[in-house]
C-alpha cells in the first residue's frame, strides 16, 4: 500500500518572501507598582542597543525622540497611563548611530480583573516600508513622466508634419487647446495621437490638424 502526504502547504507558502517588507517589531510593558520598563530584544535593537546596554526609562527614551515629537510622546504616555487605550501614535526617533526611524506605537492598559496595573505596547518600525513606498511612487512618477513626454513629442510630430509648424509652435497649439478645453496637455496630446492613428486612412478627417 502506498501512502501520500495528506497535508499540503498553505497558500501563503507560495507567496515569494520578497513580497514582505522587513518591519521590525518590539514590545514594552510597564507596571505602575514597579515603575520599570520591560523591553523585548527587538525594541532594544530599534534604538541600536542590546539587552543590558541601557536601562529603559522615559528619561532614556526622550533624548532619542526628535525634539518636535517629544511633547506629543509625553502627553500620549500620560494619557494612556491614566485613561488606557487602545491608542496609537506616530513618532520619529534617532538610534544611537543617529539613524532616523519612523515608528508606530500602539498601547493599552494591562488589566488585573477590572484594575489597570500597567501599560503594554507594540512598536513597529515603519522606516523600510515608508522608504519602499516612496521609492515605488518616485519610480512610477518618473515612468509616467517619460510616457507623457513621449506622447507629447509624438503629437508635436503629427502637427509639424501636417501643418509645417515648428516644434515650439506645435507645443503652443497643444498647450492652447489644453487651456481652452481645461484638459491636461498630456490628454490633449494623447487625443491627437489617437485620432491620427485611427483616422490615418480617412482623408476627410485630416482637414484639421487637431482632429
Amino acid at each position: 500500500m502506498t501512502t501520500s502526504n495528506q497535508f499540503s502547504k498553505p497558500a501563503s507558502a507560495n507567496i515569494p518572501s520578497d513580497d514582505f517588507l522587513d518591519c521590525p517589531t518590539g514590545l514594552v510593558e510597564y507596571y505602575f507598582d514597579e515603575g520599570v520598563f520591560h523591553w523585548s530584544d527587538g525594541l532594544y535593537r530599534m534604538y541600536g542597543f542590546e539587552r543590558g546596554d541601557v536601562v529603559p526609562s522615559m528619561d532614556m527614551v526622550l533624548p532619542h525622540i526628535e525634539p518636535e515629537d517629544r511633547p506629543r510622546v509625553q502627553a500620549y504616555w500620560d494619557h494612556v497611563s491614566s485613561v488606557g487605550g487602545p491608542s496609537s501614535i506616530y513618532v520619529s526617533i534617532r538610534d544611537q548611530k543617529n539613524n532616523q526611524h519612523k515608528m508606530l506605537f500602539s498601547a493599552d492598559h494591562i488589566l488585573d480583573g477590572d484594575n489597570a496595573v500597567g501599560v503594554w505596547g507594540v512598536v513597529v518600525d515603519l522606516t523600510t516600508s515608508i522608504h519602499s513606498d516612496r521609492h515605488q511612487l518616485a519610480t512610477e512618477a518618473v515612468a509616467a513622466s517619460a510616457r507623457n513626454r513621449a506622447v507629447i513629442e509624438q503629437a508635436k510630430g503629427i502637427l509639424m508634419g501636417r501643418t509645417g509648424v515648428t516644434a515650439d509652435q506645435a507645443y503652443e497649439l497643444i498647450s492652447q487647446l489644453s487651456q481652452d478645453t481645461n484638459r491636461k496637455v498630456y490628454a490633449v496630446a494623447q487625443d491627437i495621437v489617437d485620432r491620427a492613428t485611427v483616422r490615418a486612412g480617412d482623408p476627410e478627417n485630416q482637414s484639421h490638424p487637431l482632429l
